[in-house]
């Protein structure tokens, strides 16, 4: 296995032969696979959502399996069926169990807010506890498993937005910005051709787990923990908050959940960037990308037009 402080140069080699810039998006990515953690990336129509998602599980030997959601789409259409089939040794008729494309480990759900709440909850089980429970029997999803989900945020029309229970199951939300003037020349002057270059497999399915189960042993300081949870119980309305705006314009602020996935996510940061231990600086760095689908703003922040990420700013400023 490489250096895991060489992965993400190489990782970010790969995927950059398909997808120009976005470099920070691909370390998000790669840091929530290291901490078993899934991502929701947001961006409006052809920002290459699904093309990054693509690149990245191409960079990986691992199988990959995309669902396109939409309003008639059924949990049964993600997690597998069972139809009667004949047993041709007996000749009599018997139920087999179809798996659905959640066996895989690799997962894009594409566009998931194009989908009914039922449907949408389908996924709950296999991203929190990695096993599939469908006819009265559980099956176990083969690890590494995540979950690489995309959502256009301007079509609102025949949409259904996530309920709180499964954005908090997300590690990461991440917004895709319009990329600089060079970087957008560079791809329209490379997609106007033939692309011949292929993404060649950097990790394998037993590094991403030996790599996982190193980030979970890691040791981390006390005042990167104390960094964590002030950082968090700052964006909760009711309590110590120094920030007045997170009192005037927040309804609920993240969970202990947050914390967690935080922390993992900082380790995993540290891993990648060959330390030994994390330090307050990754806290802050990924503190945004942990938080911008956990709060949920009053009446008051969407009258003034207060956002999200501009809370977020104050609270790193503040705190």
């Amino acid at each position: 296995m490489n250096h895991p402080a060489s992965l993400l140069s190489q990782v970010k080699a790969e995927i950059s032969k398909i997808v120009i810039g976005n470099e920070e998006l691909v370390e998000h990515l790669l840091i929530a696979l290291l901490a078993r953690g899934h991502v929701l990336l947001i961006g409006p129509p052809g920002m290459a959502k699904t093309t990054l998602v693509h690149s990245f599980a191409e960079s990986l030997n691992l199988p990959f399996n995309r669902i396109q959601f939409t309003p008639d789409l059924m949990p049964s259409d993600i997690l597998g069926n069972e139809i009667l089939q004949e047993n041709r040794s007996t000749g009599q008729r018997e139920l087999a169990f179809i798996k659905g494309p959640v066996f895989t480990q690799i997962l894009l759900a594409d566009e998931i807010n194009r989908t009914p709440p039922k449907t949408q909850a389908a996924l709950l089980q296999a991203m929190q506890e990695k096993t599939v429970t469908l006819f009265g029997r559980t099956e176990k999803l083969a690890e590494p498993f995540m979950v690489l989900a995309t959502q256009n945020p301007i079509e609102q029309e025949g949409t259904y937005p996530l309920p709180e229970a499964q954005l908090d199951r997300f590690l990461f939300s991440l917004y895709l910005d319009y990329p600089s003037y060079e970087n957008e020349l560079a791809i329209v002057k490379r997609h106007s051709m033939a692309i011949t270059e292929k993404v060649q497999r950097v990790l394998t399915g037993e590094a991403i787990l030996a790599l996982q189960k190193t980030v979970s042993e890691m040791t981390v300081p006390d005042h990167v923990y104390e960094k964590a949870v002030k950082l968090t119980r700052a964006t909760r309305p009711e309590g110590e908050t120094p920030v007045r705006e997170v009192r005037e314009y927040v309804k609920w602020g993240a969970g202990p959940r947050a914390i967690q996935f935080l922390v993992l996510a900082a380790k995993a940061k540290a891993l990648l960037h060959g330390r030994p231990t994390p330090v307050e600086a990754d806290v802050t760095s990924l503190f945004k990308a942990a938080m911008n689908h956990r709060l949920q703003l009053n009446f008051q922040a969407e009258a003034e037009g207060v956002t999200v990420s501009h809370i977020l700013d104050l609270v790193l400023d503040k705190v």
